[in-house]
């Protein structure tokens, strides 16, 4: 009895030790296979700027599957070194050639303006500039006054959005957004991104009249047509504005409103389905009966 309770249990002790054994092998060579799928991709050390001249300090290699390696990756530090960073790039980010200016692109402004469009400067002060809350990255529209002429008699000033949606390139001498976006600051001039046409504009307001940059939401992409307003469209006053919802309450709010898809498809279904018609019962069939008297006994009987 003893050795059978032996040999089962050295049978049990066997059997535990070969499939441990497969089970290492197998995590052994999926180890290997994936080790032979990871490739060396240029990623930045550090964080590195719009505009700025990348140079070696700021890269290094990190292991990256093929299949999960993004388009347009560098895997050697000498085809990176030099090249001018287009948009800012993150710790541990990998680099590809949609992030970086072509070859031979010196750094700094010129390195992020697009095919076809021109970097124009604009004097502003605290006021003309938002308090110093326009930044590089900003979206703004350009409101013009001036003093329009007809036949030699002055009309009185005039306002109008004469540029939507104009990006900020640049912060007095800085390209990129500052970490803390919540504090002002202090410039003379901010760059905007225009096209040539824009940019002829933008001289002749800034020469005939004054300019004032007015702060876009990122998302608002909308092109708003306005009448522009005079001295007497100014002393009409106007009606009080409701306080606008902020883009995350309105969204909520949206969502709330909106009731789910399967119940508003489900009650669709239910008023297609028309209710069965309620169906009567059979009138009675009339029977013809004999009364049978049977002394003090009456009953009926069916023929």
């Amino acid at each position: 009895m003893r050795n059978k309770r032996l040999i089962l249990a050295l049978a049990g002790a066997v059997v535990c030790g070969l499939l441990a054994v497969m089970l290492v092998t197998r995590y052994i060579s999926s180890l290997q296979t994936f080790q032979k799928d990871l490739n060396n991709v240029v990623v930045a050390r550090a964080e590195i700027p719009l505009g700025a001249k990348i140079v070696a300090e700021q890269l290094s290699l990190a292991p990256i599957p093929n299949g999960s390696a993004p388009e347009g990756v560098f895997r050697r530090l000498d085809e990176v070194v030099g090249r001018v960073a287009v948009t800012p790039i993150g710790v541990r980010e990998p680099i590809t050639t949609l992030k970086l200016a072509p070859e031979g692109v010196i750094g700094g402004l010129s390195a992020v303006i697009p095919e076809g469009y021109r970097a124009m400067a604009v004097k502003v002060d605290n006021i003309i500039g938002v308090s110093g809350f326009v930044m590089p990255g900003s979206y703004v529209d350009v409101v013009a006054v001036i003093v329009p002429v007809t036949q030699g008699i002055s009309q009185g000033p005039i306002s109008k959005i004469v540029l939507q949606n104009i990006k900020v390139l640049a912060s007095g001498a800085k390209i990129d957004s500052p970490q803390d976006q919540r504090q002002p600051s202090d410039v003379g001039a901010v760059t905007l991104l225009v096209t040539p046409e824009q940019a002829e504009k933008l001289v002749l307001a800034t020469n005939e009249g004054k300019l004032q940059l007015v702060m876009r939401n990122y998302g608002d992409q909308e092109d708003t047509q306005t009448p522009g307003a005079n001295k007497a469209s100014l002393l009409k006053g106007e009606a009080a504005a409701q306080e606008p919802d902020l883009p995350s309450q309105k969204a909520a709010e949206e969502k709330l409103a909106t009731p789910p898809r399967r119940i508003r498809r489900a009650s669709h279904v239910a008023q297609n389905i028309e209710k069965p018609a309620k169906q009567e019962a059979p009138p009675p069939v009339s029977k013809n009966s004999i009364e049978l008297i049977e002394g003090a006994k009456r009953r009926e009987v069916v023929p």
